[in-house]
């Protein structure tokens, strides 16, 4: 059986400094995402809450940066129980814009694990739709 990783590939109409401020400023991150109470910092601590509950959602480890090309973080969810994964973000520069991929690798396996991979695999396309949504309308204002 091969490892299950989620990919995920976009484009946005945003320079990739734009972009890069979405996925590490606290406030950009709570448009689209979870609000975490400092920006995603290398060597800093991962944790992500609620913007309605407030509630830790997510933690880890923010283990690269390097502003406005590459994040990549450990990531933990409850349902996860003491499993850690790795969420890995490349903004490439494009003709117009920058396309944005991410990759989450180092997730549970097997059948008991499916349904965790389809939720987080559905969870990762809403709220990179919501990101989308706000970058566009931002550049559109």
């Amino acid at each position: 059986m091969t490892d299950a990783v989620l990919r995920k590939s976009i484009y946005l109409n945003a320079k990739r400094e734009t972009v890069w401020d979405y996925l590490t400023q606290p406030d950009r991150l709570a448009e689209w995402f979870h609000r975490p109470e400092c920006p995603l910092e290398q060597g800093s601590k991962l944790e992500m809450f609620g913007t309605e509950s407030g509630d830790l959602l997510i933690w880890g480890t923010v283990t690269v940066t390097r502003a406005p090309e590459y994040l990549e973080y450990s990531f933990t969810v409850k349902p996860m129980g003491d499993a850690v994964s790795t969420v890995k973000w490349t903004l490439t520069q494009v003709a117009g814009g920058t396309q944005l991929s991410l990759e989450h690798e180092g997730l549970p396996q097997g059948a008991e694990a499916f349904g965790l991979i389809l939720a987080l695999d559905k969870g990762w396309d809403d709220h990179i739709a919501r990101m989308r949504d706000a970058i566009h309308e931002l550049v559109a204002s």
